[in-house]
């Protein structure tokens, strides 16, 4: 009974407080005539449930695509039609087609609020508390603090409450798969996954991990026998599911590769706004989008992501564990955020959850990272006018994490999991754990000095963009770091001494 007292607890913490940021503005509110994201969720819904099918992803005179048309897979057009038919119960008016345009009022705000915590309560948090009472080490109590830590994590919240996204549903199907692995049941969780890709083409960020585990889970059992049987069961699960979910996009060519078009459009180029990776940070000093052409581009975002995946994701291929797997999430994710075409601010979500998944086990770096994450979407979160929500929750988890997880008492070396690598380095660095400990607080003093300056200074007339900028590279600064440490832990570490609940 007191177990689920707490779980009642934490859930209704996590439900209060994102009801509580989505009473605050959203992207794009009162700003015609493009607006933002809200606006392209309910256009969505006014797409799918006026328009035939073959008309969704095509530029026709009903469908303009250059006004939000439609650039995730089916599955997200399927989920906005299903939204669109209760809309349309509840008020034909929001989903009228041309004349719904830009439609903004309370009550639908309302609705479109409470889609978003209609998918949470469906998919992600039930996949978070199951997790955390399969997978976490240590007492119920402490389960359901890890729990709640992950539910408060300001970055998603702020986001999909904020600035109105569905995030939570891509990332709760990505991490039903990851739950579907680690208890041994492969054919879900590759289900689950592909229709996580099938909501979201940015869940690639997560695919080759997926990929290296299970098949070097196949090659574990011999590929000449059960392995080979389990891959074949695998890749017909796969099969299937895409087949299903693009179905209606199958029986013209023409259909299917449009699609795929409006899903990788290349011509946006390397990157768009202020993002914190690789790419923007550069151009502050070298103005890539200039000196090279869009090939040489796609070339060199592709060899460099290509390099930084591939270790940890043969690491995961050799010796396919739960702990291997989600280190490798990670530092996939991370690589491509930092190193790929195309990249939106937002994609750090991507990298977000598997990190969560990780805050048990070294609560600092996660609670560093998960900050560092929210922060480098400030930028964005200052124009949506959600200031407030961002500090509040971000301030919140930080007290509340810290206090719940022992952070600042867990760095000793072992439990940073630097032991290995500290004693190859323990002449140069004597002190590893607590040089990390003072970034620690020296990145939180940045981080919050920079939010300030960012609200209550006015950047030079010749710099206007100076602030958003100072935010992206410090956060990138802090992401190659990340990436670095993340790597060091899964290419160095021995096996873990505490195995985790799994079955196989």
């Amino acid at each position: 009974m007191e177990n689920w007292s707490l779980i009642s607890l934490c859930v209704l913490l996590g439900l209060t407080t994102r009801w509580a940021v989505s009473f605050h503005s959203y992207s794009g509110a009162g700003k015609p005539p493009m607006f933002g994201d809200y606006e392209a969720q309910r256009h969505w819904q006014e797409v799918t449930y006026n328009l035939p099918v073959h008309e969704w992803y095509f530029n026709t005179t009903n469908n303009d695509l250059n006004y939000w048309g439609l650039d995730y897979p089916p599955l997200t057009a399927y989920h906005s039609l299903v939204c669109a038919y209760v809309a349309k119960l509840l008020n034909p008016e929001w989903v009228e087609l041309h004349a719904s345009r830009g439609y903004e009022s309370h009550t639908h705000k309302l609705f479109m609020r409470a889609t978003v915590l209609f998918a949470d309560i469906l998919i992600y948090i039930p996949a978070v508390l199951v997790y955390c009472f399969y997978f976490c080490d240590g007492s119920s109590k402490q389960k359901v603090t890890t729990a709640l830590c992950i539910l408060l994590y300001p970055g998603l919240v702020l986001i999909d409450y904020g600035h109105f996204q569905y995030n939570s549903v891509s990332l709760g199907l990505a991490l039903w798969g990851i739950l579907g692995l680690g208890l041994g049941w492969d054919l879900f969780g590759s289900l689950a996954f592909t229709l996580a890709l099938n909501y979201k083409q940015m869940e690639l960020y997560h695919s080759l991990p997926f990929f290296c585990y299970l098949m070097g889970k196949c090659i574990k059992q011999g590929l000449t026998g059960r392995g080979f049987f389990l891959l074949a069961k695998i890749a017909l699960t796969v099969l299937v599911t895409f087949a299903l979910c693009w179905m209606p996009f199958l029986s013209d060519p023409k259909q299917s590769l449009q699609v795929l078009h409006r899903l990788f459009p290349v011509d946006r180029g390397l990157f768009e706004d202020k993002v914190a990776n690789t790419w923007c940070s550069l151009n502050v000093l070298i103005k890539i989008k200039t000196l090279l052409s869009r090939e040489t581009q796609l070339f060199l975002s592709f060899a460099l992501t290509l390099l930084f995946i591939l270790p940890s994701s043969l690491k995961v291929l050799s010796k396919p564990t739960l702990w291997h797997f989600k280190l490798a999430l990670v530092n996939s994710s991370l690589a491509f955020f930092l190193f790929s075409f195309q990249v939106h601010e937002k994609s750090i979500l991507l990298v977000a959850l598997p990190v969560c998944l990780v805050i048990n086990e070294m609560p600092l770096i996660a609670i560093w990272f998960l900050l560092t994450s929210t922060f480098s979407m400030l930028p964005l979160l200052l124009k949506d006018g959600l200031l407030l929500p961002y500090a509040v929750t971000s301030s919140a988890f930080l007290f509340l994490s810290l206090y719940l997880l022992s952070a600042l008492e867990k760095t000793t070396d072992e439990e940073l999991r630097l032991s290995l690598s500290h004693k190859l380095t323990q002449h140069c660095l004597p002190k590893l754990s607590l040089i990390i400990k003072w970034k620690f607080w020296f990145s939180l003093v940045a981080m919050a000095a920079l939010s300030f300056t960012s609200v209550w200074l006015e950047p030079p007339a010749k710099l206007p963009d100076l602030f958003p900028v100072l935010v992206s590279v410090l956060s990138f600064l802090q992401f190659l770091g990340f990436i670095i440490y993340f790597n060091v832990v899964q290419l160095m570490e021995p096996q873990r001494k505490k195995s985790q609940k799994k079955t196989n």
